[in-house]
């Protein structure tokens, strides 16, 4: 009896007895599964899966699916060899430097801050909270444009009755400035490389799309396209480009992080609404210093440049009260004389209050350690409440002398002499050490009539007090 195998995987039986060559497997038709896309709201990178928190910037809840077209190629899709025309070399020397023509608004904290001027072809964004006043800033600089060429003030935020109102409150009845409710990015760029206008302010970017990107306005690839887009385009017609950014609640500028590199400049207005105090500086550059600032106070017909800007905060300081001291601060260029109060109140509560408004708030628990350490101040068991006047601030360590001085004069209820402005880092051992840009922040207080300074060694002149630890300090101060 003959002993049959059964048919293996390349054997098919057609009936008993009968054994032919299997055929080709089956094929199989799957469907490409479509890999998901993920991008970070805040800084703008991509991921191939979701997460809570932004593997790139850290941000949490910022990681949100990509819709097609929203995240240009995958992340590690191969990407295409580059071909094109060869790269054009120049030489470093022999050239010729082009000089960079600039428009002046005719507001001098303004340009100082962009340099000497909005450049030509440049684009510059104005950031800062609701409220704070960028759109009045920008409609009072379109006047002094308007002065050199035609302006063009684009708002996709407001109505142009709106924009009329505001402008006729400021003063601004330029004929030379045209207004646009426009909201489609591709028009403005092609108002842009028309070369019509000498400046251009798009009010605000959070609010322009593009047709060529999928996504509503506002979010990242729409933010990052319209910024690029109305960039080159500003660049090739000649035109100055400002933009305006919403921020976010904590402060930083709403969009990508890419979008602080697309532009040239980065302007950041601080200042609290409830404050008459304006601040502009420059966190970014290309055309000028960062080390410039703009003071600016907020009236009822727009906002005034400070007159004296380093007198400004201590023009009605109440020279004999306790617990005040004057500190000459820098400012980017500047040498801002600000005043520090202090309070200090005993109590019988468990926890005493620590309250600091204006300054560092770690940097002050330092000092009252060293304090209560070093020179046998029994502040543990006291409220204290540190407070720079005006709605200034102040982070760098050149202030922790005056801070300490404040202290001290809250302690023993005496005031210090009107006359005195201290300098210096304070180290936890009580030593002392000096501020940089000494002589700057000497003639600034020599010219609003302080003749003490006070602080470690450092430059020389007349009213000059070398002290190189603190107890040293407080021994000097009230001498």
């Amino acid at each position: 009896m003959a002993i049959r195998s059964h048919p293996g995987p390349r054997e098919r039986s057609m009936g008993p007895g009968i054994d032919l060559p299997a055929g080709p497997p089956a094929q199989h038709t799957r469907m490409a599964k479509k890999t998901p896309a993920f991008g970070c709201t805040s800084c703008g990178e991509t991921f191939s899966r979701w997460s809570g928190r932004c593997p790139a910037c850290g941000t949490m809840n910022s990681v949100v699916e990509l819709r097609a077209g929203e995240g240009g190629l995958p992340p590690n899709a191969p990407r295409p060899a580059a071909s094109g025309p060869a790269l054009a070399l120049h030489p470093l020397q022999g050239g010729e430097e082009d000089a960079i023509a600039r428009l002046d608004s005719g507001i001098s904290e303004f340009d100082r801050v962009l340099g000497g001027g909005l450049p030509q072809g440049a684009c510059a964004l104005v950031g800062g909270e609701p409220g704070i006043g960028k759109s009045t800033l920008l409609a009072q600089a379109t006047a002094g444009w308007a002065a050199q060429g035609r302006v063009c003030y684009v708002t996709a935020e407001e109505s142009l009755a709106q924009v009329r109102a505001r402008c006729l409150r400021l003063g601004v009845q330029a004929a030379a400035v045209d207004l646009s409710a426009a909201t489609d990015a591709d028009a403005i760029a092609q108002l842009l490389r028309s070369g019509s206008h000498i400046a251009v302010v798009v009010d605000s970017i959070q609010t322009v799309a593009t047709e060529s990107v999928d996504g509503a306005a506002g979010s990242v690839s729409q933010v990052r396209a319209c910024a690029q887009m109305l960039a080159e385009a500003a660049r090739a017609g000649g035109a100055g480009l400002v933009l305006v950014g919403q921020v976010t609640k904590d402060g930083n500028l709403a969009g990508p992080r890419l979008l602080e590199h697309l532009v040239d400049a980065v302007i950041s207005f601080e200042g609290d609404r409830y404050q008459d105090l304006r601040t502009l500086r420059a966190v970014k550059n290309r055309y000028g210093s960062t080390n410039e600032i703009g003071l600016f106070r907020m009236g009822s017909k727009g906002l005034e440049e400070v007159a004296d800007p380093g007198g400004w905060f201590i023009a009605n300081r109440d020279h004999l009260q306790p617990g005040s001291c004057v500190i000459p601060a820098l400012e980017g260029n500047r040498c801002l004389m600000l005043e520090v109060q202090a309070l200090i109140n005993p109590t019988e509560a468990p926890q005493p209050a620590r309250r600091v408004s204006g300054c560092d708030a770690n940097r002050v628990a330092m000092i009252l350690a060293v304090l209560t350490r070093r020179l046998r101040m029994p502040l543990g068991s006291c409220d204290v409440f540190v407070n720079v006047t005006a709605g200034a601030r102040i982070m760098e360590p050149a202030a922790d002398l005056g801070i300490a001085l404040a202290l001290a004069s809250a302690w023993r209820d005496e005031p210090l002499s009107p006359e005195l402005v201290a300098l210096g880092e304070v180290g936890l051992g009580g030593e002392l050490r000096p501020a940089g840009r000494y002589e700057l922040r000497a003639a600034e207080a020599r010219r609003l009539g302080f003749k003490r300074l006070l602080g470690p060694g450092g430059g020389s002149g007349a009213g000059r007090l070398v002290v190189n630890r603190l107890d040293q300090a407080l021994e000097r101060a009230w001498a």
